[in-house]
């Protein structure tokens, strides 16, 4: 179905080539996952597929790329476009309608489907993606999570023969992640559709996969089994981390699997107990103390009376599921966002009555789309400009972007860059401010593992240095690395607020995978249990 025979691209400008001499092929009904750290070439194998590479993003291919018999050196991506569906990082970039049904339809109107056949198919992606209730919704009211589900049923109702997409869970709660993924496992085993999926968060999709396609970062891919990639590559998923701890071969990908070998494990765990979680900044006062805040959006209400009090040196996980207000409450916090009852107050001032400026540097927010908050030319100049305005000592911004990920180079422009090289800048201009209260938005949506150890690393020094931080997020093994406490939002409440452990553990839902393997012992992370061996 998909056939790569030598295929070189490379940018222009660029040092070396994204993809170098890259041959494979990938038969009808296969799952196939790509993975590998940040900027090492995943986007471009993608979109080679369908010819985004070179026709759109510009750059040199060598070799060639048959999709179905069609080549796509002299099929542009509108020749391709009735089989090949593609869905990119940010689901923004695809959009072209105003509302949901609208744009599960608009495919099919190009692809001139009769209007009968349209509307069954619009309504079985509704149901199949389980967003019936949003039919009617504008795009722009959705989350995050609501806008990704959507941009993979626009492209799912032109039922194509290849499906190629570029981190589908990466702002889906846990529960919508499976689901997404259960419907797309079921057109691959049911309908014999290849799929190619790109995901940082390998513990969600390893398991489904029938092929690993790994790129290290100097331009090659390493093919195989899932299991027989990941026990010599250097990434390291949560289901695989307690395998390679313990010895176990061949490596487990799902949770049942690793709980059958688990038993000698939890024996040498016995009568041991985690470390404790750091409580913050003990009886200092709150940073932010918010009570009875109120988001409405038209007749819809986001967040509903929602008290919450922030203390320095405590890291907040805001845990919930799409759509359930947590970007609204991150917004309504700050002070840039609408709030219409309710108060909120830092430094002895309401944030949303001080300037833009004044208010950044008492509250920093990182939005879900952090590329709203770049506006140089240049790396450099980004890193520059925020130095200055957060009067830091000159380089204290790029020094914590190579923390966060190396290889970007200065001159780049920041458009340029991958989104997940891009939200790394972004948390380095937002990080470098240090402001006493920081709110993030998904921060670790398309960062690597390494990227989201050295991210927590930074997150909590500034935590130990007084700040208070809220993650809204719907990374669960981030929140148990990271977290001390874990505040849970439904429909604009929230429904539980306690110390992580106390929160996570019992949570079939929010419970990390180390968790649910040594179940019932209290354990969070591969870390502690490490330490605990130790």
């Amino acid at each position: 179905m998909i056939e790569f025979d030598r295929v070189t691209v490379t940018y222009a400008g660029a040092a070396a080539p994204a993809i170098r001499d890259v041959t494979l092929a990938v038969g009808e009904g296969e799952l196939c996952l790509v993975a590998g750290h940040t900027g090492t070439g995943k986007s471009t194998l993608l979109r080679a597929v369908n010819g985004l590479v070179p026709h759109f993003t510009g750059g040199t291919l060598a070799g060639r790329v048959t999709v179905d018999g069609r080549d796509t050196r002299t099929h542009p991506p509108r020749e391709l476009a009735d089989v090949v569906g593609y869905v990119g990082q940010d689901p923004l970039h695809g959009f072209v309608t105003d509302t949901v049904e609208e744009e599960l339809a608009y495919g099919l109107e190009q692809l001139a489907v009769p209007g009968p056949a349209m509307r069954k198919r619009v309504e079985e992606t509704l149901d199949l993606l389980g967003i019936a209730e949003l039919r009617h919704r504008p795009l722009r009211t959705l989350s995050g999570g609501q806008q990704q589900r959507v941009a993979i049923g626009a492209v799912l109702t032109a039922h194509p023969r290849v499906v190629v997409l570029d981190e589908p869970t990466s702002a889906l709660d846990p529960t919508a992640a499976e689901d997404v993924l259960a419907a797309i496992t079921r057109l691959v085993h049911d309908l014999g559709i290849t799929v190619l999926v790109a995901e940082h968060r390998l513990e969600r999709v390893a398991h489904y996969a029938d092929r690993l396609l790994y790129l290290p970062g100097d331009g090659t891919v390493t093919d195989g089994s899932p299991a027989d990639v990941l026990a010599r590559a250097a990434i390291e998923p949560p289901i695989v981390e307690p395998g390679r701890l313990a010895g176990w071969h061949p490596l487990p990908l799902s949770v049942r699997d690793a709980r059958r070998l688990a038993a000698p494990l939890r024996g040498r765990l016995a009568g041991r107990e985690p470390p404790a979680r750091g409580a913050g900044a003990g009886g200092a006062a709150v940073a932010l103390p918010a009570e009875g805040v109120v988001v409405r959006y038209g007749r819809q209400i986001a967040v509903a009376g929602v008290g919450l009090a922030l203390r320095p040196g405590v890291v907040v996980a805001l845990m919930g599921r799409n759509g359930s207000g947590k970007s609204s409450l991150l917004w309504a916090l700050q002070g840039s966002g609408p709030r219409h009852h309710g108060t909120v107050t830092t430094g002895g001032a309401d944030p949303a009555t001080l300037t833009p400026a004044e208010a950044r540097r008492r509250v920093g927010l990182v939005p879900q789309t952090p590329a709203d908050l770049l506006y140089l030319d240049t790396v450099d100049a980004e890193c520059a400009a925020a130095d200055r305005e957060a009067g830091a000592e000159e380089g204290a911004c790029r020094s914590l972007l190579d923390r966060l990920t190396t290889g970007i180079p200065g001159e780049r422009h920041p458009r340029d860059l991958s989104d997940g090289q891009r939200l790394a800048l972004v948390l380095a201009v937002q990080l470098v401010a240090a402001p006493p209260v920081l709110l993030l938005d998904e921060p670790t949506r398309g960062l690597d593992y390494a990227a989201k150890h050295r991210f927590a690393a930074i997150v909590r020094g500034l935590a130990g240095r007084g700040t208070a931080v809220v993650v809204a997020t719907h990374d669960v093994e981030l929140v148990a690395a990271l977290a001390d406490r874990v505040v849970v939002m439904a429909q604009g409440e929230i429904v539980a607020d306690g110390p992580t452990a106390d929160i996570v553990i019992a949570s079939p839902t929010f419970a990390p995978q180390v968790a649910k393997i040594l179940h019932p012992q209290p354990w969070l992370t591969v870390a502690d249990v490490a330490e605990a061996l130790r």
